[in-house]
This record gives structure tokens, sequence and C-alpha cells, in this order.
């Protein structure tokens, strides 16, 4: 995979970075704010697929979060040694993949 991405013109974001783009600059649970939907919200916000690509956030970025995206940073349980910048976290191993509806983890118990 490396030597695929190490030939395109562009490179994966550190999980930092896409956590930032995701978020969109806030300092909120998510771009939507600190507010734990419910499961009808969920459902909302997720349910038409043409409403969901079209949310923009902040940044004008449509859809973060609701399709794995792979990251550059190996994965390391529970931010263990994490950079205290954007830079991402480097060895063996499976990559970081966020999305997928992680804007809704952090209180879903999935340990991600």
């Amino acid at each position: 995979m490396d030597d695929l991405l190490g030939a395109l013109p562009f490179r994966l974001p550190s999980e930092a970075e896409w956590e930032y783009a995701a978020r969109a600059g806030t300092i909120t649970l998510t771009f939507r704010g600190d507010g734990k939907p419910d499961e009808d919200q969920v459902l909302d916000y997720f349910a038409d697929e043409e409403r969901t690509a079209a949310a923009e956030n902040a940044f004008g970025l449509a859809a973060m979060g609701s399709a794995n995206e792979i990251c550059a940073d190996v994965w390391i349980p529970h931010f263990t040694d994490a950079p205290a910048d954007a830079r991402p976290r480097t060895g063996d191993g499976s990559r970081v993949v966020r999305g997928g509806g992680g804007d809704l983890s952090p209180w879903q118990g999935c340990d991600e």
C-alpha cells in the first residue's frame, strides 16, 4: 500500500488532520455541537444519502464521518504515545480508519 500511495500526487491525512477537518476547527464533541443525538436524530442524520453528502461543515467539507477513511497513522490502542502535533504515528501494523459514523462513536462504547 505504501508503494501505491508514494506514487500518487497526494498523501493520506494524519488522524489529527482528519479530526481537525471533520470538526471544522470546533472544539465541540462533533462539528454539530456537544449535544448527543438520540436514536431518531442519528437515523435522520444518516438516512438520506443525498442529504448526508450535502451536510457541509464550516470548512465546506461534506459527509465527513459517513464513510470509512484511511489515515496515515498506524493504529495504537488508546492514543498511547500519540504525537503532540499533527504528525502521523509510525510503525508496523494496521492503519487508523476514521469515519463510518465515527462522529457518533464517543458515546457508543466501541473503544475506538
